[in-house]
């Protein structure tokens, strides 16, 4: 995003807020429309279900509002809110046995720690062959902890920067890294028949 658009964006978040904490609630609709896509985004590649993300959208929102006097106005919106929809995400990961078909990045600029799929030929087999690669993904993603599927979803499915993900998940920038290397590498092992190789 550009700078002095997202320094814009800023802006009108905080302005929200205190309008917000001031009594005004139905300024918390700015905040809402602003994130709701990119929370449901997360927290439905993190469940593979539209219902469940429905839900933690909504669970993320209702807790934001009832806990905006302890956001500090010198952090990002768009941080706060995804930590909460994380944390969201992860307790209902440990809740729930998750099922549900997972993108992995194959963006040729993304870091090499990505995973790349081989495409499928085109033919009748290749439905068959995608619902199997789905099924193994998904699988692989199931092997993951928590917190490394929430790091590998943010980082190579969402884009966001380590530093992003690291204040996210309330870790260093190290530990961050660390977490997204170690995804990676399960998921290598676990997807060395889909991987494609160059």
């Amino acid at each position: 995003m550009n700078p002095r658009l997202s320094n814009r964006m800023d802006t009108l978040e905080a302005a929200a807020v205190a309008q917000v904490l001031a009594g005004d609630r139905d300024a918390f609709r700015v905040l809402v429309d602003a994130h709701a896509r990119s929370v449901f985004n997360v927290a439905y590649r993190m469940t593979g279900n539209r219902e469940d993300a429905d839900e933690i959208v909504q669970e993320t929102f209702l807790r934001a509002y009832k806990s905006l006097d302890r956001f500090e106005s010198r952090s990002k919106f768009s941080t706060w809110i995804y930590r909460i929809a994380v944390n969201r995400c992860l307790d209902f990961l440990e809740k729930k046995k998750i099922t549900g078909s997972y993108t992995i990045s194959d963006d040729p600029d993304a870091e090499e720690n990505t995973i790349q799929l081989a495409a499928p030929s085109a033919g009748p087999d290749r439905m068959l062959l995608s619902k199997e690669a789905n099924k193994k993904i998904s699988e692989a993603m199931e092997g993951l902890t928590p917190t490394e599927r929430v790091a590998f979803t943010l980082r190579h499915v969402d884009g966001h920067s380590i530093e992003e993900i690291s204040k996210v998940l309330k870790v260093r920038e190290n530990a961050a890294k660390n977490t997204i290397f170690r995804a990676v590498r399960k998921l290598r092992i676990a997807l060395e028949p889909l991987v494609a190789t160059e």
